[in-house]
């Protein structure tokens, strides 16, 4: 199963500038050393976004969690970066229930193989 919409899906650039690529946020630090690893930069926050929406077009959907708000959808696959090594990554999206256009939620690094 592919995300729904993926073509459409939202990627807002506070979650990239001010969460994933950050090494000052508390939740997103950890995430930030990894991803400017592979050249990400927050400047050119708009190259991550890109990758983020090409991630959840070309992967398939792994888990599917349904509550009262809507559904969450995580995506697992080779996230395409600035250096080229394309790390195993998991991205969540969310649905909410009178939307149709997932919107980003958060990226981490997938442990395991490819």
């Amino acid at each position: 199963m592919k995300l729904p919409e993926a073509e459409k899906a939202v990627v807002p650039r506070r979650k990239i500038v001010d969460y994933l690529l950050d090494l000052a946020h508390p939740d997103g630090g950890p995430k930030a050393a990894f991803f400017l690893r592979f050249g990400f930069t927050a400047e050119a926050w708009h190259r991550m976004a890109a990758g983020l929406k090409q991630h959840a077009v070309q992967n398939e959907v792994g888990k599917v969690v349904e509550n009262k708000l809507g559904t969450r959808y995580s995506v697992e696959g080779e996230l395409e970066t600035p250096d080229g090594r394309n790390p195993l990554v998991r991205t969540i999206w969310f649905i909410a229930n009178d939307e149709t256009v997932p919107r980003f939620v958060t990226a981490y690094p997938k442990r395991g193989r490819r």
